[in-house]
């Protein structure tokens, strides 16, 4: 099967011209008309020009036994070696007429080459992109560095210093390296060559999500159920929602006095505790929790069962993934709102669940304004709710929002202090 062909049109133009002079003269007449309509067709064709690393859409032309060629969208055609279309089992899933997606990887005057791979400045202009949207985007841990740890980002190299790759102190950046996990961009400069990512911001994200609903779930002396996650000198902490801590001070440990934590507990045991008092500081909210105030004359951990008080499973079980539903926006955040769909249930839109719909303008909204969600995923244990926007590309219910008077939310702080009036 022969190439196409990718003459210009002077080349057209001239090759008519030698033929024209020795062909009949009633043939030459037809074959000029001919020729004018084919020029007028090719008049009509797009005059862009294509660079290495864009992202075309094009129709198989020619399906040979090592090379492919590809309409580009413009006046010559693109080529990519049948090789680098194989599938996983060495054979050819694609046909003539099939319109693929393809990267430019070289531009030579007429001659332009393809591939199914992105180019490096693909990637960077992803990278960029999600930078500019705060993206969450996976990376793996290569090796650790000076100060922190280089994690390979889609073939690229960027730094996570050593207080970004986790919510905890790290004595051994070690253990980290081969793993993967998602990370957000913080710096991207000089075409991708700088690239400064965190995996902290994310994990704060999940954090701040789980510490909002928990508040609005419980309130002081509520009996809770918790696991222990640290001890010290002072006292130990409790884990009672997916980063949400609080301290039982040494003191409210036990009736009888007891000189070390570690006496009577242990990392990973579970706890039924009172909540005594929540605090802020700063962002941060300082819960204090007691054990002796619900096993009076009883050792920590023999408290009866039944005194727990579960989770309010009745108002989460009525969502399910999938169901559109509406909420206010109590909370907005550059990553996105935080809407509350019940009075105690809470679920996060981040934003780029909201890229794909264009007509979906993220800045005009405010803080009490409604919404129309849809639920993407329910994690019940963790008491979180991730939202999207609604999958029908008829449903618009979003766009009636009401419009009032917006307030500032503030702070985790703020928050706090506003479920204490409730």
């Amino acid at each position: 099967m022969s190439k196409p062909n990718t003459k210009s049109k002077t080349d057209y133009f001239n090759d008519f011209e030698e033929s024209a002079d020795d062909a009949p003269e009633e043939y030459s007449q037809k074959s000029s008309e001919d020729f004018a309509a084919m020029l007028g067709e090719s008049l009509k064709s797009p005059t862009k020009k294509l660079k290495v690393g864009d992202k075309i859409k094009g129709k198989i032309l020619v399906l040979g036994k090592e090379e492919v060629y590809v309409s580009t969208g413009t006046q010559h055609d693109g080529m990519i070696m049948r090789r680098d279309l194989l599938d996983a089992e060495g054979s050819c899933p694609y046909k003539r007429d099939d319109v693929i997606e393809l990267y430019v990887t070289q531009v030579r005057g007429s001659e332009i080459k393809l591939s199914k791979n992105p180019t490096d400045r693909n990637i960077a202009k992803d990278l960029e992109d999600a930078f500019d949207m705060m993206l969450a985007i996976p990376g793996r841990i290569v090796e650790v560095c000076k100060g922190g740890v280089r994690v390979n980002i889609k073939g690229k190299l960027a730094f996570c210093p050593i207080s970004q790759i986790d919510s905890k102190h790290i004595e051994n950046p070690e253990e980290y390296v081969g793993k993967s996990f998602d990370f957000k961009i913080t710096q991207f400069s000089e075409g991708g060559k700088n690239i400064v990512v965190s995996r902290r911001k994310l994990l704060d994200e999940e954090r701040e999500l789980g510490t909002v609903t928990f508040l609005e779930e419980h309130k002081d002396g509520d009996i809770v159920t918790g696991r222990v996650s640290r001890l010290e000198k002072f006292g130990a902490f409790v884990e009672l929602a997916p980063g949400v801590d609080g301290l039982v001070h040494i003191s409210e440990i036990a009736w009888s006095r007891i000189g070390d934590p570690s006496e009577v507990l242990q990392v990973g045991q579970p706890l039924t505790v009172k909540m005594l008092k929540r605090e802020t500081s700063g962002d941060r909210v300082k819960i204090s929790l007691s054990i002796k105030q619900i096993s009076p004359k009883e050792e920590p951990g023999a408290q009866d069962e039944s005194s727990a008080q579960s989770h309010p499973s009745d108002t989460w079980s009525k969502f399910k993934v999938g169901q559109v539903v509406s909420g206010k926006i109590n909370r907005k955040e550059p990553y996105g709102f935080f809407v509350q769909l019940e009075p105690g249930v809470t679920g996060l839109l981040h934003k780029s669940r909201t890229i794909d719909t264009p007509e979906f303008q993220f800045e005009k909204f405010k803080v009490n304004d409604s919404i129309t969600v849809q639920i993407g995923e329910i994690k019940m244990n963790e008491r979180q709710i991730s939202l999207t926007l609604p999958r029908d590309p008829g449903e618009d219910d979003w766009k009636s929002h009401q419009q009032t008077k917006q307030t500032s939310f503030g702070t985790l702080a703020d928050k706090f202090n506003a479920l204490k009036k409730k």
